[in-house]
């Protein structure tokens, strides 16, 4: 499978810019609300126009400004999964299930994918229900199973997740990725959970005021996010402005240290990053006094708020990310930080 959509779309105030390639699998857009994430998938199924730019999926041409081509989103075979999943709330399951098999002619045919999807999603019990009488979980496998039925090439999901709490969120993405690995569909999967993209996608393109920032696979993003937004959203908690000082060293004036980096520093260095659980009392490099401001419980790790001697005043305190029963009882007076875990960031 290949997509490729290279857009342009303003909306008042606001313009975004695309240039998304995805090749195969599960790739993430990852962004804050009004970035642009729900607004590509929707251009990329037809729902909204983009203002100039090409759309391409397996070969077939969705959109081009140029040529004049804009296919209808029921032509484009690719399947919509909406944030309140947008079941008919007059249908039952099964009937909500037979509207994704309208273009299947033959009465048998479509009897059988019937019963399979409601068998694979687990909704064999429910199949006679209407919305209001599903959970939250059930529900979003019932949208799931009316969107296979189509056959889409693409499927596209807008925060799937985000009417769920917590406990069931959790339990549903693992069965939303073994369902979506059972059928073999790619997908574009709009989020603003980290945790969730780390899960399900193999690759993750990082959004931002309507841009692309950066885009690879997940774990090669999370350890090198590249930018300021980029180590914001994928969880980094300590950012400030730096600049470069050496081949391989960088000043942070707000905290008042010089930090030895690992990777080559680049001439547009703007900031730096470091995540709250790589500050380490027995690191062997940027080890710097520090001084205590507060600390937080959490269930499971404590979160230590703190700064560094030489910082300046009314800069944020930096966090430091601790397990519970690894907390010392006697803090320690110096952090260092090893090289290789110096977040460094550029321009967007």
């Amino acid at each position: 499978m290949s997509l490729s959509a290279h857009i342009r779309k303003t909306l008042g105030d606001f313009s975004m810019t695309v240039d998304l390639e995805h090749a195969e699998g599960i790739t993430g857009l990852l962004g804050a609300s009004g970035c642009g994430k729900s607004m590509t998938l929707k251009c990329i199924a037809g729902i909204e126009k983009p203002d100039e730019g090409r759309i391409v999926l397996n070969g077939r041409v969705l959109f081009d400004s140029v040529k004049h081509i804009d296919r209808r989103p029921q032509e484009r075979r690719v399947g919509y999964l909406f944030q309140n999943y947008a079941l008919f709330p007059n249908m039952t399951v099964e009937q909500n299930i037979r509207c994704g098999l309208c273009r299947e002619k033959d009465r048998r045919a479509r009897n059988r994918k019937l019963d399979e999807a409601v068998e694979a999603m687990g909704l064999v019990k429910q199949r006679g229900l209407y919305p209001h009488q599903l959970s939250g979980g059930q529900q979003q496998r019932a949208a799931l199973a009316r969107m296979l039925v189509s056959g889409p090439e693409l499927l596209l999901l807008d925060e799937p997740f985000s009417a769920l709490d917590t406990y069931l969120r959790e339990q549903l993405q693992t069965q939303v990725r073994d369902i979506l690995t059972d059928f073999g569909k790619d997908v574009l999967l709009v989020s603003h959970s980290r945790d969730e993209v780390y899960y399900l996608c193999g690759r993750v393109a990082v959004m931002g005021q309507g841009k692309l920032l950066s885009m690879g696979k997940t774990k090669e993003i999370f350890a090198d996010p590249g930018s300021r937004t980029g180590a914001a959203l994928t969880g980094c908690k300590n950012i400030a402005a730096a600049r470069k000082t050496g081949e391989y060293e960088v000043e942070v004036p707000d905290w008042g240290v010089r930090l030895r980096t690992k990777q080559q520093v680049g001439d547009s260095l703007c900031a730096v990053g470091i995540r709250a659980h790589y500050f380490n009392p027995g690191a062997e490099e940027n080890v710097f006094p520090v001084v205590y401001s507060a600390e937080r419980e959490e269930p499971f790790e404590m979160r230590i708020l703190f700064r560094y001697t030489g910082q300046r005043k009314g800069t944020p305190d930096l966090w430091w990310r601790i397990s519970k029963d690894r907390k010392p009882q006697q803090m320690p007076e110096r952090l260092g930080i090893a090289p290789q875990n110096v977040l460094l960031l550029y321009p967007e």
